[in-house]
């Protein structure tokens, strides 16, 4: 096993260089929550090229491989998570606007591993409107496009026009609008596998003083009803038809309920929070209570918007 894994490390290396590979990284340094034990392998990988070197690597030593954004989405076990987690930087976090508008019209190109609140800020700052509502989302625009991200009252799928993704095949293809099936927290990424490399928006002209006014009025909406201060997830299910999950979850009487140092946020019931020194293990524990007490009370079923990497106790 100790030859195998020098092993990866050494062809890991050869395709992203030393200081693009770390064995044994820690992931609460690398998702929101702030918990998580080590994965086997961490990688920066900076070209289309790599990444596809990396996952032949990973098929032909039968190593499990994810690529992560900001890790505003995961909470990864204590245990840690076998394989290889992917970081898309270099390349990936590029944006190139086209330099003229026309009739009033400004597209966009993101790469997947641009922070959608900076490219929002960035869009703001040149007069383009159709972003503010992701100022304040923590994620990526690769993760942003996955999940179709949203926030009042607006969504990726707005103003994406297309992506291109890096099929399970290994070729690269351009998915338009329709193609790409956005719906609530859902795309069609989720089922085929498909690793986002870049998304095209079409955005707007908007005087920039209303366009950050909208913004600074979303900043303060967070800021007054959000636990920005504690380390989370974001919300922590999705809604329900018919339903909102914080309300549940609250009138579900759980609102301050603890496991170990996860807790129900006491200023918005949709979010559980690492409010003092928690592990992996007390917010799947707290998720799942959550979910058991809100169906025992309520016959409604929430669907977590977390994803779990890693092995978890039920």
């Amino acid at each position: 096993m100790e030859a195998k894994k020098e092993s990866m490390l050494q062809r890991l290396q050869e395709i992203l260089g030393e200081d693009h590979v770390f064995p044994e990284e820690p992931m609460c340094r690398h998702i929101t929550f702030r918990v998580g034990g080590p994965a086997e392998w961490f990688v920066h990988v900076d070209t289309i090229e790599q990444l596809k070197q990396v996952i032949v690597l990973c098929k032909e030593q039968q190593e499990p491989y994810y690529v992560i954004g900001n890790g505003s989405d995961l909470l990864v076990s204590d245990t840690g998570v076998r394989g290889v987690i992917i970081r898309l930087t270099g390349e990936f976090e590029t944006v190139t606007p086209k330099e003229s508008v026309n009739d009033g019209i400004c597209n966009i190109c993101a790469g997947a591993g641009v922070m959608l609140a900076a490219l929002s800020l960035r869009a703001g700052k040149k007069g383009f409107t159709g972003l503010e509502f992701a100022n304040g989302i923590p994620g990526t625009v690769g993760g942003a496009v996955l999940m179709n991200a949203g926030a009042y009252g607006g969504e990726i799928k707005d103003t994406i026009v297309a992506a291109d993704v890096l099929t399970k095949d290994g070729e690269i293809r351009c998915l338009k609008r329709e193609e790409l099936d956005l719906s609530y927290r859902h795309s069609a990424m989720m089922e085929s596998g498909d690793i986002i490399l870049k998304a095209y928006f079409t955005l707007s002209v908007r005087p920039k003083l209303q366009i950050f006014a909208v913004m600074e009025s979303y900043r303060k909406a967070r800021q007054e009803k959000q636990p920005l201060e504690y380390p989370s997830a974001g919300s922590t299910f999705k809604r329900p038809q018919g339903h909102f999950a914080g309300k549940l979850i609250q009138d579900a009487g759980l609102s301050g309920f603890r496991v170990g140092g996860a807790m129900v946020s006491t200023k918005h019931a949709g979010f559980v929070i690492n409010a003092e020194h928690a592990t992996a293990a007390d917010i799947y524990q707290l998720i799942q209570h959550i979910r058991q007490t809100v169906k025992e009370k309520f016959q409604v079923e929430l669907e977590p918007e977390v994803r779990f990497l890693g092995a978890f106790d039920e």
